[in-house]
């Protein structure tokens, strides 16, 4: 069986498209730890995005472990459509999904 890894594309870095959300980045590389980001999160998203950022770190789990597309949307509640879409930005993203990846259990 290959590694996870060897499936990955060369990453293509994401260029902030304007000013506002270059500072959005700024802000969150700021932030020192994890009590900071969930306050931020809360504060700037609503509890139903907090919970859909958390379901693809899920999906991303998963998909770590082996699980089939099926089985992940099944066990998350999410579609198959967007578990293909966090398996396609995983292996052929910015390489956000990469560097965190490792910290999966």
């Amino acid at each position: 069986m290959k590694k996870m890894k060897d499936n990955f594309s060369k990453p293509t870095p994401y260029k902030p498209a304007n000013a506002k959300e270059k500072r959005l980045m700024k802000i969150l590389a700021l932030l020192n730890n994890e009590q900071d980001v969930a306050n931020l999160f809360r504060d700037l998203l609503t509890h139903s995005e907090i919970e859909e950022f958390a379901n693809r770190i899920e999906i991303l789990r998963l998909l770590k472990k082996g699980f089939s597309y099926q089985k992940i949307a099944h066990e998350i509640g999410s579609s198959t459509t967007t578990v293909t879409r966090v398996a396609h930005w995983l292996y052929h993203g910015s390489g956000g999904y990469q560097k965190i990846i490792d910290f999966l259990d």
